[in-house]
């Protein structure tokens, strides 16, 4: 069938565009040297495949210049392509695994972290429980990050988890509170290494076209476990202990390992790392997230402060310094909104700021408000987590219109449905004449726009990334994600005790919690367009 050869030849470079970012070329471009899940996409496009996917003639790679095998790929083979099967399988579930392991510790301990504090005599300390984490975990994306920019991602991942496994150690051991604390903050190191390497592995390691799902999958790895945490947590510690909510994860960790290491060695390292520094030791970018933690972590301190004057000076000290070492560790244009990249970083915050802002104060409301139980106010959060993975399950299947150009048209109208959610949710909060499920209601709406906005988002994001600064990409999306929740979080704590401080009804601190977070998901609806050029 001569006259289809032509059309199979297409199909074929069609297929080998849209590989994934470390399929390496001949024309000597910085990509990784060599990834075991693409080694059939690495035929030359010159390769001859009919349409039924039969054998076609030897072809060259790119990768070496030499002659390689012959290649059997044809359409069929893309058209059978899932993440969940050979060569993928086993990336996929150690990425998966490494991520709700994760989110179940930074998430899942917060029912058995005041009887952990009880214990260990660190209930006047308590905040620091959870902001231990937060703050390391800062660090831990920067480094890991960049460190997979430099030598690929299966050394710094291989760290990541090794560090993450020792925190868990110690932190059920632990004695005291101190020693706990510094548990939680090599957990932290892990966690944030964990989070930025996911995606970038995923840019890496799957062709263009299963990104979208992979990261869809990813989104679920975080909220299944952040939704169902909680449950196992009690349950190990009435039944077990509390330390084995840290101790029982250990097995799971190395299984995790296990899985993903092989497949990201194979990735190997870059061909032209980026440059190192030749500044000053306080100029990297590690030091530079240090003073981003240490900002953050004043200004987080400052907001809870009552009187005004210590309480400003705090949180300008720490929000200045926090800025400063921004600017270093995100790439250039993302304090101004620069489309691409930047403006995926920003989209990030404001997603995550919108979402995980109105999500933390939602069971306030639906208790101290509207007389809820724990239990009930629960199934709010539980269908904005069950939507979510939906709406991002949607978009990750409906992604390959969008591939290769600007997914501003789904980023924004995810950002609207966010934006109709927090509204409806806030009126079954607030306004007594509606129904209290009407918040329940409301919150399943948002929990859809964030699940397809933020996968349409991340996709593009990591998409437009130049090969060398994946891990620069995913970790800065990282560190704008930690960054909305924390600052998110500590103003609307602060609005509640404000207004109790003055005797005010929580009714007015939530109604400006709400009404920041609306505005956040309208301006990010209004910055979708930039997410790429118009002719990209």
């Amino acid at each position: 069938m001569p006259e289809q050869e032509p059309k199979a030849a297409e199909e074929v470079r069609h297929a080998s565009a849209a590989a994934d970012a470390s399929h390496t070329t001949s024309t000597g471009d910085a990509r990784h040297t060599t990834s075991a899940p693409e080694a059939k996409h690495t035929a030359s496009a010159v390769d001859a495949v009919d349409t039924t996917g039969t054998t076609g003639t030897t072809g060259t790679t790119g990768t070496t210049g030499t002659t390689g095998t012959t290649g059997t790929t044809g359409t069929t083979d893309v058209a059978h392509e899932s993440v969940l099967r050979a060569p993928y399988a086993a990336l996929t579930w150690g990425i998966v695994l490494s991520v709700g392991l994760v989110a179940f510790e930074s998430m899942g301990v917060a029912t058995v972290l005041p009887e952990i504090a009880g214990r260990l005599g660190g209930l006047g300390a308590y905040g620091w429980g959870l902001s231990a984490l937060m703050l390391a975990n800062l660090i831990g994306t920067v480094a890991a990050s960049r460190a997979a920019d430099r030598r690929g991602p299966a050394r710094p991942l291989a760290l990541g988890l090794a560090v993450f496994a020792v925190g868990c150690a110690l932190a059920g051991s632990a004695p005291n509170w101190p020693l706990f604390l510094t548990g939680r903050f090599l957990q932290g190191l892990g966690v944030g290494a964990v989070m930025a390497l996911a995606y970038t592995a995923i840019a890496l390691a799957y062709p263009q076209r299963l990104r979208a799902r992979m990261f869809a999958l990813v989104s679920g790895g975080w909220t299944v476990p952040s939704l169902i945490g909680p449950t196992i947590a009690a349950l190990i510690s009435d039944h077990v202990s509390w330390r084995g909510v840290f101790v029982l994860l250990l097995p799971l960790v190395a299984l995790a390992a296990a899985l993903a290491l092989p497949p990201l060695r194979r990735l190997g390292g870059p061909e032209r790392p980026p440059a190192a520094g030749t500044g000053p030791w306080w100029s990297t970018p590690v030091a530079r997230s240090v003073l981003l933690a240490a900002g953050t972590g004043v200004l987080l301190a400052g907001l809870e402060l009552r009187q005004p004057v210590l309480l400003a000076l705090l949180v300008l000290v720490g929000g200045g310094a926090a800025l400063a070492a921004l600017r270093s560790v995100t790439p250039p244009g993302t304090l101004t909104a620069r489309q691409g990249v930047p403006t995926g970083v920003v989209l990030r915050f404001l997603l995550c700021g919108a979402y995980f802002g109105s999500e933390a104060f939602l069971p306030l409301g639906l208790v101290g408000l509207r007389g809820l139980s724990a239990t009930e106010a629960g199934l709010g959060l539980s269908a904005g987590a069950i939507t979510w993975v939906l709406g991002a399950a949607w978009q990750g299947r409906a992604d390959v219109r969008w591939s290769g150009r600007s997914r501003a048209v789904p980023i924004g109208a995810g950002f609207a449905v966010l934006l109709v959610g927090i509204v409806v949710m806030a009126l079954g909060v607030l306004v007594d004449a509606t129904p209290s499920l009407t918040a329940v209601a409301g919150w399943a709406i948002g929990g859809a726009g964030m699940g397809v906005a933020f996968n349409a988002a991340t996709t593009d994001t990591m998409e437009q990334a130049p090969a060398d600064r994946q891990g620069e990409a995913s970790g800065a999306m990282q560190l704008a994600q930690t960054l909305a929740v924390a600052v998110l979080s500590g103003l609307g704590g602060a609005a509640v005790a404000l207004s109790d401080a003055h005797g005010s009804s929580v009714s007015v601190a939530l109604t400006a919690t709400f009404a920041l977070t609306a505005m956040l998901a309208g301006a990010g609806g209004l910055m979708a367009r930039r997410i790429r050029a118009a002719s990209g």
